[in-house]
C-alpha cells in the first residue's frame, strides 16, 4: 500500500486522474454514443461536399417518371401495358439490364377483365370479349420475358411469411465464414410484385434504403436478412443478373461481414453488410424522361450498353432522398450512383479495422500527452498538439482523397484534447475544491457572508470581535415539550417535523438578510447588521418575524390536512419571537480550538427575555423599544407594556406589532392605539374599573389585529392586583420573575 501511495506521488494525481480517463475513452467509442457517431458522420459529409466523387463514365441511366410524362400520359399508376411499352423500348435501345424502383404489388385495376366492373351498363357480348382480353399484368410479364429485368422489392416491419413459390424464386448466395444473419439489416416482411410479374423477372432486390437517424442517405445495404433469408439490394441483383451469375458471394470474419461479390466484381462493405455511397451531385445528363422513351424521342446510344433504373423524380410520389451533397435527390438516383460507384471502383470504404486503428491512435496519443507534457513548456505543448492535429486531419484526408478509406480522426482529438485539458487543469480543480471543503467546513457553523468574508480574508480567523448595533430575534415553538412526547417512540418522525419546520422559518430569515447564529432544539437565534452592514435591519427583522409566523400557519394547514388524511393526531406548530436592537458585540467566540462567529451583550439577553414574555402577553410577536423606533416607517407597533425583566434593573417599554406599514391606513389601528394607550395609562395609575372599561373598548378592535389574548392577561393581572394591591408608590412596572 505504500509503495502504490509513493508510486502515485510520483507520477502525479494528475497524471493517474488522466491515465484513468484514457482508458475510460476506449469503452466510450466502442459503445459509440449516438453524438459522438453524428459527430463522425458529419466529418464523413465534410470529406464528401470537399471531394465528391468525380463522373469518369456513365454507366447507367434513370428512365425517369418525371413531372412531364405524367402530365402527359397521366397520372400514376399508369396501366401495365404502357410500362410494358417501355421495358420493350428500352430493351430495343440496346439497356444491358432494366432495374424497377418501383414495386408493382397489386394487379393492375385497369386490366380488362378487372376494369369490366367499373363500368355500368354493357352487354354480355362485350364483357365477354373483355373478359378474353389478357390482363395488363400478363403483358408486362411478357416483356420483362423478353428483356432482362430485375423487379423491386420493398422490407417492411409487419411479419409476411413466404410462399413455397416465393422461397423457389430466391436469389442464391454462397457464404463463406460465419453465419452473415447476426450482422445483417432485417426486415420481418417483404413486400413483393404479383406473382406473374416475379416469376417473368430475371432477378429481384430490394430497394430500401434506411437513412442515418438524422435523414441522410450515407449507406445503403446491399445484402439484407428478410422473412428469415438472405436477398440482395436492387443494385447487388442487377450486378448479379449482367454478370451471368447463379449466386452472390458473402465474405464473413468474426467482426462481421467483409465484402459481397458476384463474379468479376467484390464491393466491400461494412460490417452490416452496407455500402458507403460516393456521391456526386446531383445530375441532370443522368434522366431521360419516360414519355420521350415511349414516343421514340430518344437518340438510339442513348441507352445502348448502359444499365437502365426505371424510376421518378415526381415530387408527387414521394421518392425524394437526402445526400451529404443534395438535401433533395431521386430515391432511384441513390441506385444509380451505388451502380456507377461499384463499376467505376471509388466506393468509400470504412473498414472492419477502422476501430481498431482510431482506438490505437487515440491510446498511443494520449500516453505521450500524459507522460511529456507536464515535462515540457506551455508553449511546446501547444506547438505539439497543433502538429498533431493537423496531421491526424492530414492522415483522415489522405486516406480519403487517394484510397477511398473513412477513418474517423475526430475521436483521437476529442480523447487527446480532454486529456490535455484535464492534465492542464486538475491541480486548479483541486485547490478549488480544498478551498470548497474549507467553506462547507466552515459553513456548519459560520453564516455564508462570514464564510467569503474568511476565504478572502483568513487573519479573520482569530478570537476576538465588535461592537455594533445589531437587532436580535429568539424564536421558540409553543408547547414543544408536548409534540416531543407524542413522538417519543418516533425519534426519526420528530426530527423530519422539525427538520420540515425550520427550513421555511430559516429561509424566512436569510431571504431578508438576517443571519442564523443557532439552532437550539426547536428554537432559533439569529440577528442582523452582521457580519454585512444592513441599514434596514430593525424592519428586516420585524419582516422577517411576520413571514416566520405567515410559513408556520402555511405547514400548519399541511400537517391538518395531512393528519385528517391519514387519521394521526394535529398537533399545530405555534411560535412565539422576540425581537430586541441595541448595541452588542459580535466576532469569533470560543477557544482557541474551536470558536464560532456568534454575538453577545444585554441587547441579546433582552430579546431572548421578550420570546419567553411571549406566553404571558398570548402574542405571537414581541419587540423592544429600539426596534419599535427603527421599524416604524414600514410597520404599525404599539406599545403593550412596561416590563422589568429578572436580572436588570431598568425596565423596558416593549411593543406589539400590528402589521406591515399599510395597517396605519386603517382608522381602526390608530383609534386601537389611542383605547390602549388610555387603558394602560389607567392601569399604571392602579384605576382598575377603568382599566376594565377600557379593555372592553379594546376588545372589540383586538381581533382584527390578532392582540385579543393580550388583554386576557391584563384581566388576569387586575385580579392579582386587586387581591394583592402593589402599593402607592408602584410605577406600572411588570416584573417578571422567571426567565
Amino acid at each position: 500500500m505504500n509503495r502504490i501511495a509513493r508510486w502515485a506521488r510520483h507520477f502525479g494525481v494528475a497524471r493517474a486522474v488522466c491515465l484513468v480517463l484514457l482508458f475510460a475513452l476506449v469503452p466510450l467509442r466502442l459503445s459509440d454514443p449516438r453524438p459522438l457517431a453524428e459527430l463522425r458522420l458529419r466529418t464523413f459529409d465534410l470529406f464528401q461536399v470537399l471531394w465528391p466523387r468525380q463522373q469518369t463514365a456513365r454507366p447507367v441511366a434513370i428512365v425517369d417518371i418525371d413531372e412531364a410524362s405524367l402530365k402527359d400520359i397521366g397520372q400514376w399508376p399508369w396501366p401495365r401495358t404502357t410500362i410494358a411499352d417501355l421495358v420493350t423500348r428500352i430493351t430495343q435501345l440496346g439497356a444491358v439490364a432494366i432495374g424497377f424502383d418501383v414495386i408493382f404489388a397489386e394487379p393492375d385495376r385497369m386490366s380488362p377483365a378487372i376494369a369490366e366492373h367499373s363500368f355500368r351498363g354493357i352487354d354480355d357480348e362485350t364483357r365477354a370479349k373483355l373478359d378474353s382480353l389478357p390482363s395488363n399484368d400478363d403483358v408486362l410479364a411478357d416483356a420483362i420475358k423478353h428483356s432482362r429485368v430485375v423487379v423491386g422489392e420493398t422490407g417492411t416491419a409487419s411479419p409476411t411469411p413466404p410462399t413455397q413459390a416465393d422461397a423457389a424464386l430466391q436469389t442464391g448466395f454462397a457464404i463463406r465464414g460465419p453465419d452473415p444473419a447476426p450482422f445483417l439489416v432485417t426486415f420481418p416482411g417483404l413486400l413483393r410484385n404479383v406473382p406473374v410479374i416475379e416469376r417473368a423477372a430475371a432477378g429481384r432486390g430490394l430497394f430500401s434504403i434506411n437513412p442515418e437517424t438524422d435523414g441522410i442517405i450515407r449507406r445503403v445495404p446491399v445484402v439484407m436478412d428478410a422473412q428469415d433469408a438472405l436477398v440482395p439490394s436492387l443494385s447487388m441483383e442487377m450486378l448479379r443478373v449482367v454478370s451471368h451469375a447463379g449466386a452472390i458471394l458473402v465474405r464473413v470474419n468474426e467482426a462481421g461481414i467483409q465484402s459481397v461479390a458476384v463474379p468479376g466484381l467484390e464491393v466491400p462493405t461494412d460490417r452490416n453488410g452496407q455500402l458507403w455511397v460516393h456521391f456526386n451531385k446531383h445530375d441532370p445528363a443522368r434522366y431521360v424522361s419516360a414519355k420521350d422513351v415511349l414516343q421514340g424521342h430518344v437518340p438510339t446510344d442513348r441507352l445502348r450498353g448502359r444499365l437502365v433504373l426505371i424510376g421518378t423524380s415526381a415530387i408527387g410520389l414521394l421518392d425524394i432522398k437526402t445526400t451529404p451533397l443534395d438535401a433533395v435527390m431521386p430515391g432511384v438516383e441513390v441506385h444509380a450512383q451505388i451502380l456507377e460507384s461499384v463499376l467505376t471502383k471509388s466506393l468509400l470504404v470504412n473498414p472492419n479495422y477502422a476501430i481498431g486503428a482510431e482506438l490505437t491512435v487515440a491510446v498511443l496519443f494520449g500516453l505521450g500527452i500524459i507522460v511529456a507534457a507536464p515535462m515540457l513548456s506551455a508553449t511546446i505543448v501547444v506547438l505539439l498538439g497543433a502538429t498533431l492535429i493537423a496531421g491526424l486531419i492530414g492522415l483522415s484526408l489522405y486516406l480519403f482523397v487517394v484510397h477511398n478509406l473513412l477513418i474517423d480522426f475526430t475521436y483521437p482529438l476529442i480523447s487527446s484534447w480532454l486529456i490535455y485539458l484535464v492534465l492542464t487543469f486538475v491541480n486548479y480543480f483541486r485547490e478549488q475544491k480544498q478551498r470548497q471543503q474549507i467553506r462547507s467546513a466552515f459553513g456548519y457553523y459560520l453564516s455564508p457572508h462570514m464564510v467569503e468574508q474568511l476565504a478572502r480574508a483568513p487573519e479573520k480567523l482569530v478570537l476576538g470581535g465588535e461592537e455594533r448595533r445589531m437587532t436580535i430575534l429568539f424564536s421558540d415553538v409553543r408547547g414543544f415539550t408536548t409534540i416531543s412526547e407524542h413522538y417519543k417512540d418516533d425519534p426519526q418522525g420528530l426530527t423530519r417535523l422539525m427538520n420540515r419546520f425550520l427550513t421555511p422559518l430559516t429561509n424566512a430569515i436569510i431571504e431578508r438578510k438576517g443571519t442564523i447564529d443557532k439552532y437550539i432544539g426547536d428554537a432559533i437565534m439569529a440577528f442582523w447588521n452582521a457580519p454585512v452592514d444592513d441599514d434596514e435591519q430593525e424592519a428586516n427583522a420585524c419582516d422577517a418575524a411576520l413571514e416566520m409566523q405567515a410559513r408556520a400557519a402555511a405547514l400548519n394547514v399541511e400537517l391538518k390536512r395531512e393528519a385528517d388524511a391519514n387519521g394521526g393526531v394535529y398537533m399545530p406548530l405555534r411560535i412565539g419571537i422576540g425581537l430586541n436592537t441595541g448595541p452588542c458585540v459580535v466576532g469569533n467566540m470560543g477557544s482557541d480550538f474551536r470558536f464560532n462567529y456568534s454575538v453577545l451583550g444585554d441587547t441579546v439577553n433582552f430579546a431572548s427575555r421578550l420570546e419567553a414574555r411571549t406566553k404571558d402577553y398570548r402574542l405571537p410577536l414581541v419587540i423592544g423599544s429600539r426596534t419599535a423606533e427603527g421599524a416604524k416607517r414600514k410597520f404599525a407597533a404599539m406599545e403593550i407594556d412596561l416590563i422589568q425583566v429578572k436580572g436588570k434593573k431598568q425596565p423596558e417599554v416593549v411593543f406589539a406589532v400590528l402589521g406591515r406599514a399599510e395597517v396605519e391606513q386603517d382608522p381602526r389601528c390608530g383609534e386601537l392605539r389611542e383605547l390602549n394607550a388610555q387603558m394602560l395609562a389607567c392601569f399604571r395609575k392602579q384605576q382598575w374599573d377603568e382599566t376594565l372599561d377600557a379593555i372592553e373598548r379594546c376588545r372589540k378592535l383586538a381581533a382584527g389585529f390578532d392582540v385579543a389574548g393580550l388583554y386576557d392577561m391584563y384581566e388576569e393581572r387586575i385580579a392579582v392586583y386587586r387581591a394583592d394591591p402593589p402599593g402607592a408608590d408602584w410605577d406600572g412596572v411588570y416584573e417578571a420573575e422567571s426567565k
